[in-house]
This record gives C-alpha cells, sequence and structure tokens, in this order.
C-alpha cells in the first residue's frame, strides 16, 4: 500500500492512494473495451522480457506516465452525469469537487481560468453534466477528471438551482418590496438594456413614439448565451455610473427587455450578477422578459415587472393626448378655483371695511385728548412744585444744626473734663477740638451741596413752569377772554349779554358781549405778519 498522498493544485482531496499495479489494471479495463479497438491490440509498448522469461521492470514514474498516457488517450472528451458531492474552491481560484452516483466516487477539478468562465455555479446536492477530460494524478495514483464545463442535468435539477437562488437571495433582502423605488410620471431619457437588432426593441421604440415621444439611449447586449449576464449587468452598472458632467445624459429609467424563448434561453437573466444589479440600482428599473407566462430572477429584484417588452414601453410614458387634456381640466379648475377664491378675499375684505371707524373721528379724538392734557400741565406742574417745595422744608428743618450739635458736645465734654486729668484733658481736648472744627467745617460743604441739588432742581421746574404758562404769554400783549371762568377760544361760544372777564398780563377787566359782539364776528380776521405769534391758548 502506498502512502497517503497530501492535497495540492492537481490532487486536493488526500486521499489513500491505490496500489499502482491495481491502478493500472483499472485503467486497461477501462479504455481498451469502450474505444472499440481490436482483441489483443497493444495500448503500450512493452518492453521485452529477459532470456529467462521474466516480468518486465518498471520504474515507479515511468509507469505512471504510461498510465496516464493511456486513460487521456482513451477518455479525451467526456460527459460524466452525476451528485456534486463537496465543493472546494483553493485560494488560486482552483475549484475542487466530487461526483457520486450510488457508490462510485470521481474527483474532479475545474481550473480557475475555467471556473470564473462557468454558466452554473457547481453547488452540493444538484445532479449536474459535466464536460472534460480524463487524467491520472501520479502523486495518489488515482485518477480524476478535469471539467471544462458543468450544467445541470435536466429541467428538474435547474428548477432546484433556481429555487435555491431564489431563497438565498430573498433571505438577504434583494426582493424586499420596501425597497422599490416609484417610477417617475414622465421621464426624459430613458434607457434601455436589450439587443440592439431583435424585434424587442423596435416595438418599444414604436410605441413611445405613438404615446409620448422621449429620449431613448439603448445599451447593446446579448439577450441569452454565456456571456449575457455579463453584459446585462455591466448594462446595468453602466447606466448608473454616468454622471450629470458626463456627454452622454444620465437616464431617468432604465428597461431590461427581452422576447419570448425557452426556460434555457432565459436563464441569464436569473444569475445572480444580473438579479444584484438590478436590485442595487439607484436608477428605477421596469423588467420586461419573456411573455406574461415567463418569470425571471429579475423580475423579483426590479421596481416593477412589466409583462412583455411593449407593456413596459406603456409603463414608461404617459399616453400625450390624455395628459395634454388633463392638464386643460385642470388649468380650469385652477382658474375657477383662484376666481371663487379672490371673490371671497374681497367680501371679507369689504366686511372688515365696514367695521374700522373713520381716519378723521379717531384723530378728531385725539386732538381733544390733547387738548385736555395741555390745559391741565399748568395745574399739574403747580402741585408737583409746591409738592417738592414742602418736601425740601421738611428735610432742611430735620436736619441737626452745626452751631447747636457742637455746642452740645462741648458742654458734655466740659463736664466730662471736671473729672480728668487737666493736662491729658487739655490734649484730649485740644485733639478733639481740631477733630470737631474739621467734622464741622465738612458738614457745612455737605449741607451746602445737599441743599445745592434741590434747589437747581427748584430753578429749573419754575423756569419750565414760567415758559409754559400762559402768563408769559400775556406779557407779550395777549388777554385771556372767560366766560363764567371757562376760556372762550372761539366767537360762537359768545353768546348777547354774556358776561366776559378778559384776562391781561397787569389785572382783569369786566365786559358784556352786545352787538359789538355781533360785528366782530362778521369781520374777518387780519393776517397775522411774520413777526406776530398766534396765541397758544
Amino acid at each position: 500500500m502506498l502512502p497517503a498522498a497530501t492535497a495540492n493544485d492537481e490532487n486536493p482531496h488526500g486521499k489513500t492512494g491505490f496500489l499502482a499495479e491495481e491502478h493500472l489494471l483499472v485503467a486497461l479495463a477501462m479504455c481498451v473495451l469502450p474505444c472499440g479497438w481490436p482483441t489483443g491490440t497493444s495500448l503500450v509498448s512493452w518492453p521485452a522480457m529477459d532470456a529467462s522469461g521474466n516480468i518486465p521492470e518498471f520504474g515507479v514514474a515511468e509507469i505512471s506516465q504510461r498510465v496516464r498516457s493511456t486513460v487521456e488517450a482513451a477518455f479525451e472528451r467526456v460527459r460524466i452525469r452525476g451528485e456534486i458531492g463537496r465543493v472546494t474552491r483553493a485560494a488560486s481560484g482552483h475549484v475542487y469537487l466530487s461526483m457520486k452516483e450510488d457508490k462510485a466516487v470521481l474527483d474532479c477539478v475545474c481550473w480557475s481560468r475555467t471556473a470564473n468562465r462557468l454558466a452554473h455555479r457547481p453547488e452540493q446536492g444538484l445532479e449536474m453534466v459535466a464536460t472534460g477530460k480524463l487524467t491520472t494524478y501520479p502523486g495518489r495514483s488515482s485518477y480524476q477528471l478535469i471539467i471544462e464545463s458543468l450544467e445541470p442535468a435536466g429541467l428538474g435539477a435547474l428548477m432546484v438551482l433556481l429555487e435555491k437562488r431564489r431563497k438565498q437571495l430573498e433571505a438577504e433582502g434583494l426582493f424586499d418590496p420596501a425597497k422599490r423605488q416609484p417610477l417617475p410620471s414622465l421621464p426624459d431619457v430613458i434607457g434601455v438594456v436589450t439587443s440592439p437588432t431583435g424585434a424587442v426593441i423596435r416595438d418599444i421604440l414604436h410605441r413611445l413614439r405613438e404615446r409620448f415621444p422621449r429620449h431613448v439611449l439603448v445599451w447593446p447586449v446579448a439577450v441569452q448565451g454565456d456571456a449575457a449576464a455579463a453584459e446585462i449587468t455591466t448594462a446595468i452598472e453602466g447606466f448608473n455610473a454616468i454622471g450629470d458632467d458626463d456627454r452622454v445624459p444620465r437616464p431617468d429609467l432604465i428597461i431590461v427587455a427581452r422576447g419570448g424563448g425557452s426556460f434555457e434561453d432565459l436563464m441569464p437573466f436569473n444569475e445572480e450578477n444580473v438579479v444584484r444589479a438590478a436590485a442595487a440600482s439607484a436608477i428605477p428599473l421596469i423588467s420586461a422578459v419573456g411573455h406574461e407566462t415567463d418569470t425571471t430572477l429579475i423580475d423579483h429584484a426590479a421596481d416593477l415587472r412589466a409583462p412583455t417588452p411593449t407593456a413596459a414601453a406603456e409603463i414608461a410614458v404617459p399616453v400625450r393626448a390624455e395628459l395634454m387634456a388633463r392638464l386643460i381640466e385642470t388649468d380650469g379648475r385652477l382658474v375657477r378655483a383662484t376666481t371663487e377664491l379672490h371673490q371671497r378675499l374681497a367680501s371679507h375684505l369689504a366686511g372688515l371695511a365696514r367695521g374700522l371707524p373713520r381716519p378723521g373721528r379717531i384723530l378728531d379724538q385725539r386732538s381733544q385728548d390733547l387738548d385736555h392734557a395741555v390745559s391741565g400741565l399748568d395745574r399739574v406742574m403747580s402741585l408737583r412744585l409746591a409738592g417738592l417745595g414742602r418736601t425740601l422744608d421738611e428735610r432742611i428743618l430735620a436736619m441737626p444744626q452745626p452751631g447747636a450739635w457742637i455746642a452740645e458736645r462741648r458742654a458734655r465734654l466740659a463736664g466730662v473734663a471736671a473729672g480728668i486729668n487737666a493736662e491729658l484733658l487739655a490734649g484730649r481736648v485740644a485733639r478733639t477740638g481740631d477733630r470737631l472744627a474739621h467734622l464741622a467745617g465738612n458738614l457745612d460743604r455737605a449741607v451746602g451741596e445737599r441743599l445745592a441739588v434741590p434747589d437747581h432742581a427748584i430753578t429749573r421746574l419754575r423756569t419750565l413752569l414760567e415758559s409754559l404758562s400762559y402768563r408769559s404769554v400775556l406779557e407779550r400783549g395777549y388777554a385771556v377772554i372767560r366766560s363764567g371762568g371757562t376760556p372762550v377760544t372761539r366767537v360762537a361760544g359768545v353768546g348777547d349779554g354774556d358776561r366776559l372777564a378778559i384776562e391781561f398780563a397787569d389785572g382783569t377787566v369786566d365786559a358784556v358781549a352786545g352787538d359789538a359782539g355781533k360785528e366782530s364776528r362778521r369781520r374777518t380776521r387780519p393776517k397775522p405778519s411774520d413777526t406776530e405769534q398766534f396765541n397758544l391758548f
């Protein structure tokens, strides 16, 4: 028994190898009969036996190379169907897996350059068909299949694969309805991802021209085949990558469209990269793949699914004529509503204006209030000045007299001095006298300053009162006429026989109103000269 080999790029499984002789017999049994070679045909060049008839001798490397050449020549290209076992992806990118059926297991390897191009990824538990060539791995004395392509074994396996993929993407939240974006009501630019040569693009453009012509950007892609999924993904991501400053305008809406076809033809729209690109699109996306009965995974990730490409164009834009009719109707409703609002506001404003007083009445009332305030100013100022004078007299009387205070203190000191030493008392009395003299001087100054402030205030108030008093006006030659103690300011306020008192600056004269008064009412008052001043009261 050979020692166990470790896993590497060509042999990742690390199983215990078989005997070289057993493996050779198995390889010969597998390759001779299926190829239809004649019985007895030599597959390898055997070394000649020695003269004694002993079995030929081989080196380990030599026999491994001969077995590998034999197996690869017999099974250069085969298709093997089986259930996928465990799948391992190495850091180098190579994929190692096993295919099993009943109790038989076949080790397989898919190099990184091929694994990146596989249309269907191998997943454990799925029944798939692998195409490639059979070879050996000398490091473990085992054989393995080098996979060149991999596809599900029949429609049932493909449906299982899609259902598993759908559940996985749904669990990630790619199909969450809350993430779907609203479609623009009237997009300026529409991006279409489809084949540029098929009938789909012609149907979409025709329907857009009929309903509402828009700017259309077509990103040509293959809609079936191995390269379709990568091209569709690139188109969706490319539209989203367009910036506002780019030469090509950024679409407001994307339509991913394809006509009807078989289940296998629609498989590119079920690929994971396409579904993820549709779900991650920042531009609202409409999926229009196949006929109404066809459903692909991109339909679940799109913001809206259209049953056909033509229906997608109908959903994308409204009918221009219907939109114009709605705008005209809305415009009429807006005009009527504006007119009614204006009428209601005008009526309401007129009602408010009726409740407002006339400006003339407001001014007359305020003018009368001002006259009353001016007439009472003399009395208020007199009372105020009288009150301030009484307050000042009271404060002056309450202040102690400096001479009396000093005399009192000296008398008290004289009484105390009788029992005090004459020399000490004389010094203390001298110091106290000096201090009292200093304090008396300060007191006199403080009293003078304190009395000067009210005196100045009284002087200012007296001056203000004299300037505002009507008596100063009488000094300038005017007179005040009173009827019953009330000042008369209009001729209309004097009746025949009314007793009047005319006050001048130096006295008062009594008078009786008569015909002479009527004559004076009819007489026009002369215009005052520039040097005259009107009576303020």
